[in-house]
């Protein structure tokens, strides 16, 4: 009976030490990469996306929509009365105002949506699988919530549009914008 040769570790090796450790630091460089792009997605603020993931996020639903012909609606939101908020009760109290609103938004939309803050007073939601006349339900709904928030004044004012082809999410979130201005200057 002839004995079996011993067998030689290689680096290759899963059972090599060297190749373990390696694998360990590389699980934990992958964890950290995903925290921070976690972080540079989010508004500095609040939980919600910030305005370059929402763009991408924007983008994503365009390129579903043309794919697979869905729908999707974006709400676009300025606060009112922040700046008396601000004035009459401190940048402190402005911005729990601003974490009221996106603690409202994020509880108030499905999974499968998004919200961002977009910057200031600004924010906006992307729904996916709704139109026009969901959206503006949706519009009318968290309005209501944000005037029943308990900050005495705060209100707002949400620009709705469909997705119709838009080309870019940028001209989309412009389209939105420009509504809620419209919006905005008729209740004056």
């Amino acid at each position: 009976m002839t004995a079996e040769p011993a067998r030689r570790r290689t680096d290759a090796d899963p059972d090599n030490p060297e190749v373990e450790a390696l694998k360990r630091e590389l699980a934990e460089l992958r964890a950290e990469v995903a925290r921070l792009e976690h972080l540079a997605d989010r508004d500095v603020l609040t939980p919600l996306f910030n305005r370059r993931a929402f763009v991408r996020e924007l983008g994503r639903a365009i390129a579903f929509c043309r794919r697979y012909g869905g729908t999707a609606a974006l709400l676009y939101l300025d606060l009112d009365g922040f700046k008396q908020v601000n004035d009459s009760l401190g940048h402190a109290a402005g911005d729990q105002a601003l974490k009221t609103v996106a603690d409202i938004l994020a509880a108030n939309i499905r999974e499968s949506d998004a919200a961002a803050r977009l910057g200031g007073d600004e924010f906006a939601v992307l729904l996916f699988q709704a139109g026009e006349e969901e959206a503006r339900m949706k519009a009318v709904a968290l309005q209501g919530l944000i005037a029943r928030a308990g900050v005495e004044g705060l209100g707002g004012t949400f620009g709705v549009r469909a997705w119709d082809g838009h080309e870019d999410a940028e001209d989309w979130l412009a389209e939105a914008d420009a509504a809620m201005f419209v919006r905005k200057e008729g209740r004056r």
